[in-house]
């Protein structure tokens, strides 16, 4: 099998190649854009057969047609960017030219998109293709992943690709990601330091400090999510997540309980940049997700950033170190 993986040097996609090759997959064409962060680290206990900077890959599609799937996971996934051209660029006309390419040459073809499409979630989280045109993403980076969404849509595309609305990823191979960071890393890094963790105060009458959250779902969990869409044939748009919502004060209980610590919170305002831009609450509804065939259960909040924290953040490794 031979594998194209875009942003496969990234968080998302370095950890679908390592599970690429605990399944024996190694013909894998890794394509991405380094920088000055040190997401190369990720690649070094990898195996692949080559790299491609992520914009000569465009050049040189056609060396490639015989690729049996590309795994799209490649993108700038700055919740915080403001440069909406830049964006559009990189996030949506990108996309648009390597799926036209794949479906012209009939290779299978799975995508990242995002929760942040959903916006406030007023509109809820159901996935599928039919509810698109209810959202409103709050930051132009959920925009330019729901406007692919809806290009896909419109053109007839989903019978065909397959299109993944992770929700909010945590764990090894993300320490490149600087303010993108989950909050496991941050805090990890905040404790060490200060000996305290600093939580948002709640800026929503509705919600108790601490007690608005995310769907956090492990990243080994949404690698198998990932990698059973390319045995599956369906097509379609699918949530990526836990399917359960924690609260920061969970996950902050669960961070100091995997450092054998006792909780130290500190609640600080939220800055006004985010406030008109923040989910408040997100969970996946995963009922197509499971109808596709992908019954596995998700690890556990506690469980999962315990193996993060124990196995990974401490000894300072990456996944197949």
């Amino acid at each position: 099998m031979k594998i194209i993986v875009t942003g496969g040097a990234g968080f998302i996609g370095s950890a679908v190649v390592w599970r690429l090759n605990e399944m024996g997959v190694d013909d894998i064409l890794i394509a991405d854009v380094m920088d000055e962060t040190d997401k190369w680290k990720n690649l070094v206990p990898l195996r692949f057969a080559d790299y491609i900077d992520a914009y000569d890959l465009m050049d040189d599609l056609d060396e490639f047609k015989d690729a049996d799937a590309v795994f799209h996971l490649g993108a700038c996934s700055s919740t915080t960017e403001t440069d909406a051209d830049y964006m559009i660029r990189n996030n949506y006309h990108y996309t648009q030219d390597l799926a036209r390419w794949a479906v012209k040459n009939d290779i299978r073809f799975i995508y990242a998109s995002s929760a942040a499409t959903y916006g406030d979630g007023s509109a809820g989280m159901e996935d599928g293709f039919e509810h698109l045109g209810k959202l409103r993403p709050l930051n132009v980076y959920g925009y330019s992943k729901h406007l692919f969404d809806q290009w896909a849509a419109r053109n007839g595309l989903f019978d065909r690709i397959v299109g993944l609305k992770y929700f909010n990823v945590f764990g090894p191979n993300e320490d490149h990601k600087g303010d993108m960071r989950s909050l496991v890393n941050k805090a990890f890094d905040q404790i060490n330091a200060t000996g305290k963790l600093q939580l948002f105060k709640s800026a929503n009458p509705d919600y108790a400090d601490g007690e608005f959250g995310r769907d956090f779902v492990y990243v080994k969990d949404a690698v198998e999510m990932t990698l059973h869409f390319l045995e599956s044939k369906t097509g379609g748009l699918f949530n990526v997540g836990s399917g359960r919502m924690n609260t920061w004060n969970a996950l902050a209980n669960a961070i100091f309980k995997a450092l054998d610590l006792p909780r130290n919170v500190e609640f600080i305002d939220m800055p006004e940049h985010l406030r008109d831009r923040y989910q408040y609450h997100t969970q996946a509804d995963l009922t197509r997700t499971r109808d596709s065939g992908h019954t596995a259960e998700t690890t556990p909040l506690d469980s999962a950033v315990a193996d993060y924290v124990r196995h990974y953040l401490v000894p300072g490794k990456h996944l197949g170190d």
